[in-house]
């Protein structure tokens, strides 16, 4: 799973209303690239569709994590943190050596 996968597991999880264009928005994503996302998070079975009536002459998606998509979304945080606090731990004993230097 890339970034921007887990991006948007991120924001469907805090509202699974938002439009394809409101999450190529948010995203800084082009609509064509959240249209693919969307589609591999659903092949993936970590995101369902439901269509529903958003306006007069309009049908909308709600985009709902699936029970497997919550797991993935959750094991992927946890490794993301990871990632971060080792390049944290890095980039601060590279600043401990720098200072030393001076």
């Amino acid at each position: 799973m890339n970034e921007s996968h887990f991006k948007t597991l991120r924001e469907l999880s805090a509202n699974g209303n938002l439009t394809q264009r409101e999450l190529s928005e948010k995203l800084g994503l082009s609509l064509g690239s959240v249209n693919y996302v969307i589609q591999a998070l659903i092949g993936k079975g970590y995101v369902k569709a439901q269509r529903f009536k958003n306006s007069k002459n309009k049908m909308g998606y709600m985009y709902i994590l699936t029970p497997k998509g919550m797991n993935e979304k959750v094991r992927q945080t946890q490794e993301f943190i990871h990632r971060k606090m080792v390049e944290y731990e890095r980039l601060k004993h590279e600043i401990e050596i720098l200072r030393n230097e001076q």
